[in-house]
């Protein structure tokens, strides 16, 4: 444990008595929300922030430490863990470092490597591998043995081969090596599958692409890898784009690593067809593979963080505060919906206009919002952003034109999600009687209200403010996503005399149960008068109070 937090704060640039007490009270259940905002004189100052990737590297790395004391044991328990690959893997700093050590001690299906091993075919190899003098043809002789399928030389020095193979492919410093190189000089190429170029017009711009891989934008790496999945291009891994023979390159990479310098020797055009057919078969495929998953893994994260950001301005936006609001979701053919809403969120009224084609009844709709906006004193209008936003601008700025006395503010609204809000079992709850295609007017109309109350009540993944959202993965999105609404609501605070089920399930300690119960207890008693009144809603217990209390109003 002290490894892991002394990493953690070096991580973090902090003190690893900051991480040690902050661990601790992860530990006991404590959010982050609450440890940043009531617990910093225990943590030193942690902000949520570090907190944040505290909590996800805690994780991690305890997982990894799981993993080495597990490898560890699995290889003593072969009797073959060395004080040499004892401190290799005690050093290991990633999973990928700590597998690479355990590759040729784990138990894997009987390969040809075995095979051959089993056939009594390893002295062979090691012989070969070691004097570089010795003539292949002549040291497979004694091994020849029909009852174990070795037929002639071919198959004694096929067998050697496969043995060497297996041994070069699963030497973690060998991967380490050639990783380090394509990382700095790797390039990713693009090609378009033959017959394909129609289907893919989309993505002609990768069609004969390459660029380094140290250099690929998240965006771009998202884009071929859809592609590439789509079936329109085939990616690829240059390890050494400045070589004409690429694999030449690394077979020599592989010799070198093994000082197998055998040019003038006996055995030099056997070993180096071994070490070219160990890159081709072994190493290859599965460093191309481990580079393209990084590839998207960074993608991923990167777009991921991107989302996360754009979620947490819309959230944070300031909103416009309890005044009668009234929400236009735009459209042509189906008309414009709208919903007045008072200061509080509540709906007073709806209607449907038909201001733009094909009905063009451009002269009735006005009249239609003015009368509205003078029956319930409308003081905003909140359009949203969706199709035919521009032309409903156009009648909104005629609106206050027209009826200038009314002393309208117009404002357009982002309307992500509003359609997923409108067909939610939360808006069948509250709305129960009301058309699904006006429940988005109300939706636009509050967001402008508090877009924070408003948009939590919408699963984060479906607001719709990132890009290729479907080609990352979907818990570490929705799990990013969840943090970033939980740190902004309770930055913010709630009143718990007003916040929806969807706002309190997003306060520290609860859970979508107890906001139920807080709601039920709040409409059968009133409106709470103090803190200390939510110990009496049903299952809110000591725990659950302690991490959300503070984050209320009364």
């Amino acid at each position: 444990m002290s490894n892991i937090s002394a990493r953690l704060a070096q991580e973090l640039n902090a003190k690893e008595q900051q991480v040690i007490a902050a661990t601790a009270l992860l530990d006991e259940g404590a959010t982050v929300p609450f440890i940043a905002r009531y617990r910093k004189e225990v943590t030193g100052g942690l902000d949520d922030t570090q907190l944040r990737l505290l909590e996800q590297r805690l994780s991690y790395l305890r997982e990894l430490e799981e993993r080495r004391t597990f490898i560890l044991n699995t290889i003593a328990e072969q009797g073959k863990l060395t004080d040499s690959l004892t401190s290799d893997i005690n050093e290991a700093q990633s999973k990928t470092e700590l597998e690479d050590l355990y590759l040729p001690y784990k138990p894997k299906r009987r390969t040809k490597g075995q095979i051959a091993i089993e056939a009594g075919l390893e002295p062979l190899a090691d012989a070969l591998f070691s004097d570089h003098t010795l003539d292949p043809e002549q040291e497979a002789q004694p091994f020849i043995n029909k009852e174990q399928g070795i037929e002639d030389t071919k198959a004694a020095l096929d067998g050697a081969k496969f043995i060497l193979m297996e041994r070069f492919a699963e030497d973690a410093k060998l991967l380490a090596k050639f990783r380090r190189h394509i990382k700095q000089n790797g390039q990713l190429e693009a090609k378009v599958i033959a017959g394909k170029e129609e289907a893919g017009s989309k993505y002609r711009d990768y069609f004969e692409h390459s660029e380094k891989l140290l250099k690929v934008p998240s965006h771009r790496a998202l884009a071929m890898l859809r592609a590439r999945n789509e079936g329109i291009l085939q990616l690829a891994i240059n390890p050494e784009p400045e070589v004409e023979d690429a694999q030449q390159f690394c077979a020599q990479m592989i010799a070198d690593h093994y000082q197998l310098n055998v040019r003038d020797a006996n055995a030099s055009q056997w070993l180096m067809n071994v070490v070219q057919w160990a890159w081709k078969v072994k190493l290859a495929l599965h460093l191309e593979n481990e580079f393209l998953g990084s590839l998207r893994e960074n993608a991923e994260t990167d777009a991921i963080d991107v989302f996360a950001k754009n979620l947490k301005d819309l959230l944070m936006a300031a909103p416009a505060g309890p005044r009668v609001t009234m929400g236009i979701d735009p459209g042509l053919r189906t008309g414009c919906k709208v919903a007045v809403v008072d200061a509080t969120g509540k709906l007073l009224a709806t209607n449907t206009i038909y201001p733009h084609a094909p009905q063009n009844h451009w002269d009735k709709s006005l009249r239609t919002l003015e009368q509205v906006c003078r029956q319930h004193k409308v003081e905003l209008i909140a359009i949203g952003n969706g199709t035919a936003s521009r032309e409903t601008d156009k009648l909104a700025t005629e609106l206050l034109k027209s009826a200038a006395e009314l002393k309208l503010n117009k404002v357009m609204v982002s309307e992500a999600g509003a359609s997923v809000y409108s067909a939610s079992e939360f808006a069948a709850n509250e709305f129960p009687d009301l058309d699904v295609s006006l429940r988005g007017a109300v939706s636009i109309a509050r967001r402008l209200q508090d877009p924070l109350a408003e948009l939590v009540k919408i699963e984060p993944k479906s607001i719709g403010v990132g890009q290729y959202q479907h080609d990352v993965s979907q818990s570490q999105l929705g799990q990013s996503l969840t943090s970033v609404v939980e740190d902004c609501v309770n930055s913010v605070g709630v009143d718990v005399n007003t916040a929806s089920i969807p706002l309190l399930t997003r306060v520290s300690g609860l859970n979508k149960t107890l906001a139920t119960n807080i709601v039920k207890y709040r409409d059968e008693n009133g409106s709470f008068t103090s803190r200390s009144q939510l110990k009496k809603v049903e299952r809110l217990g000591p725990k659950a109070f302690e991490q959300a209390a503070g984050f209320y109003g009364s």
